[in-house]
């Protein structure tokens, strides 16, 4: 089975052609030749997740999965959420992002957070999302080199490294959006069968 990933994100094609590599050949935006910016203008991670790739169903035909992402600090109300590649502005700047973050986690005790993925599948005319959640706290500063995002500053409970300090490797299995690509994968398994 073909499916399109709705993302120019190469951190985020690789993690997911790891995971289901052997139940679906996972093609790029590039690949079908789809350099649009598509839109992000809904108000929650399903919704965003959805219209990308609604987006590409309807203008490209291909059966494709799109996902957003957030980071949810609980003591801002679940911000940056919906809103955290473009935190600091408009131009998805990690490092502007991190630091706003930090800049107004200052000073507070809880610092409870947690990375939520959306992944939104359109396949054979019928809609399908799947979630996945890692719990963790914002550190008081950033720690580590690979990763991207937030990564520098999540560390999930029960670890003492941040996504950035653990590598890779870790990450992508216990990540946020590994979990759910192994629910999307778990059901394209079913759905092959």
């Amino acid at each position: 089975m073909k499916l399109v990933f709705a993302t120019n994100n190469q951190h985020k094609l690789d993690e997911v052609r790891k995971i289901t590599a052997g139940y679906a050949e996972i093609i790029s935006l590039s690949d079908i030749d789809c350099h649009d910016d598509i839109p992000e203008t809904a108000d929650t991670l399903e919704g965003n997740a959805l219209l990308k790739a609604r987006y590409i169903k309807e203008k490209f035909g291909y059966d494709c999965f799109a996902d957003d992402t957030g980071l949810e600090v609980e003591v801002l109300n679940n911000a940056p959420g919906v809103y955290s590649a473009r935190y600091a502005g408009t131009e998805h700047d990690s490092e502007a992002n991190m630091n706003k973050l930090l800049s107004e986690m200052n000073h507070k005790e809880n610092r409870k957070a947690r990375f939520r993925t959306v992944i939104a599948l359109v396949l054979d005319g019928k809609e399908y999302t799947f979630d996945g959640i890692v719990n963790g706290s914002i550190t008081t500063e950033k720690r580590g080199d690979s990763g991207f995002g937030y990564d520098p500053i999540f560390m999930p409970d029960t670890y003492t490294q941040t996504f950035a300090e653990m590598g890779n490797d870790t990450k992508n299995q216990i990540s946020h959006r590994a979990k759910a690509v192994m629910k999307l994968t778990s059901f394209l398994s079913d759905y092959n069968c």
